[in-house]
């Protein structure tokens, strides 16, 4: 088992360590990363049990710190405060010796680095994983950034935005007019923060059984693009992904779509399978609709399931969601209803999850 830093020293600190019988237990991370990706693998790892030190620089720190911060609330915001729990801060100037000293040493101790600076500027720092391997020949570094360490645009910058847009991901998040939306969930730095605890996972495992780490260059961009299963599928088949509302989970059948209330709230029905499906026409009282089904021969985006969903908006329209959520409490056929976040904090699925959203 590692040896863990001495933490007494520590300035910050978030929730209690995790116990100590924890899948983690006795693995010393050091996390550099700022924002979302980076600390999102951080903490992830805390929550497995790792001792993580959270080293931001004695200026600004993590840019999170000062992000929507509600109006009179000082920092650090609930954004960096989410991400960050069960982690211990320190302040080091990787410019200045004594620090980078004392830097030297925790990775000659640690296990795990999480670095997502520009690729090149730990090279420039002289903190290269070849430099720090040498201090720690077990030590897994984990560079996280938004194009990858090498290729044609390792030095460009980005946002969330832009890796899904390059993947072909967010052509595929569709309106009605089949123009892209702006989601509100970012798949990108999230994607890319969960394969970077994953990759640093097998990577453990390696340097636990071999005694020799190695450098993980993890790429947002890469993440997403290889995680775009569904539309490459459509691009096999085709020779081209398939427009919003013309295929089978874009919003081409009647029974994977969602529907708008009564009272401008939706539903979200999921009947894919014929038996959920038909479970859905006995709930509403249309058994007339039971063969109308993409499995049945229905054509997806066709002029019947184009039509099916319009006699479907009707129907849905005619509730609220709330009649439509007891309605359907009791019958297996995958209809739920689309909740706000806040509605979903207090639901009883996410009794014993909710304290990951509670900064």
């Amino acid at each position: 088992m590692t040896e863990s830093l001495d933490l007494s020293h520590a300035r910050e600190s978030s929730v209690p360590s995790a116990v100590a019988d924890a899948p983690l237990a006795g693995i010393t991370v050091l996390d550099l990363t700022r924002l979302l990706p980076g600390p999102l693998a951080g903490l992830r790892l805390a929550e497995l049990g790792a001792q993580v030190i959270k080293i931001e620089d004695k200026g600004a720190g993590d840019y999170a710190r000062e992000m929507m911060l509600g109006e009179d609330e000082p920092p650090p915001s609930a954004f960096w405060r989410l991400l960050n729990r069960g982690k211990s801060v320190e302040r080091l100037d990787l410019k200045n010796d004594a620090d980078r000293a004392t830097f030297q040493d925790w990775v000659s101790r640690a296990d795990v680095l999480l670095e997502g600076f520009r690729p090149g500027v730990m090279a420039r720092l002289g903190f290269d994983y070849e430099t720090l391997a040498r201090l720690r020949p077990s030590l897994v570094m984990a560079s996280i950034s938004g194009y990858g360490q090498h290729g044609p645009m390792a030095q460009a910058a980005g946002h969330d935005i832009n890796y899904i847009g390059y993947a072909g991901v967010l052509d595929q998040l569709g309106d009605t007019a089949d123009a892209p939306i702006v989601p509100n969930f970012q798949i990108g730095d999230l994607y890319g923060g969960g394969q970077a605890a994953q990759a640093v996972l097998a990577a453990l495992v390696s340097a636990q059984r071999t005694g020799r780490g190695r450098w993980l260059d993890i790429s947002m961009t890469h993440e997403v693009f290889r995680a775009n299963l569904v539309p490459a599928v459509a691009l096999h088949r085709q020779g081209h992904v398939s427009r919003a509302g013309m295929d089978l989970l874009n919003g081409g059948v009647p029974c994977y779509q969602v529907y708008r209330t009564q009272d401008g709230r939706h539903m979200a029905v999921g009947a894919l399978e014929l038996k959920f499906w038909q479970t859905l026409c006995d709930v509403l009282g249309r058994s007339d609709w039971k063969s109308r089904h993409w499995s049945l021969g229905q054509v997806i985006g066709g002029d019947d399931a184009r039509a099916l969903q319009g006699e479907l908006a009707v129907v849905f329209a005619s509730a609220s969601q709330a009649d439509w959520t007891s309605r359907f409490a009791d019958a297996d056929c995958c209809v739920t209803p689309v909740l706000r976040l806040e509605e979903a904090m207090t639901h009883p699925l996410f009794v014993q999850a909710r304290e990951a959203l509670m900064p």
